[in-house]
């Protein structure tokens, strides 16, 4: 013969804290959580930072400076790799890397004497190391415009 079961109580609790699918639910948040801020702290930066004003004259040559820097703390690029360009409309004029810094890097561009806005982005192409060998990447940064004014 079976017995019936007690009435459950108010007063008891079946689980040690409390309701456990509430327990769980709070569980997996706190995982979730703990891996974003994990992947956040862990994850490898690269940027790109436009160093040119946004309004510049030209030389009597015709030509403008461009800078960028390059920052990253990616431990397997390769530091002798790096061919930076300077892109204006669909021409890609090579950049190079300014004296006494490390990662500053500087294009004379000549521009067209008729134009009073450049709109221009740089590209980054470099390598990294992996194995069996090293291989290629790159960056490119968003899109800046460029006001020439007349000196």
């Amino acid at each position: 013969m079976a017995y019936p079961r007690p009435p459950r109580s108010p007063f008891t609790r079946r689980c040690l804290w409390g309701n456990r699918r509430a327990v769980n639910r709070l569980t997996v948040a706190g995982v979730v959580v703990l891996l974003l801020l994990l992947a956040g702290a862990g994850c490898m930066t690269r940027r790109i930072t436009n160093m040119t004003p946004r309004q510049t004259t030209r030389t009597p040559e015709g030509l403008c400076l461009f800078e960028a820097r390059w920052d990253s703390n990616q431990r397997a690029i390769r530091e002798d790799s790096f061919t930076p360009y300077v892109v204006v409309g669909t021409e890609f004029h090579p950049m190079q890397r300014t004296l006494l810094t490390s990662n500053r890097w500087e294009a004379w561009v000549p521009l067209p004497a008729d134009r009073q806005f450049v709109n221009y982005h740089f590209k980054f192409d470099y390598q990294y190391n992996s194995i069996p060998r090293p291989r290629p990447d790159s960056r490119i940064s968003p899109t800046y415009q460029l006001e020439v004014l007349e000196p």
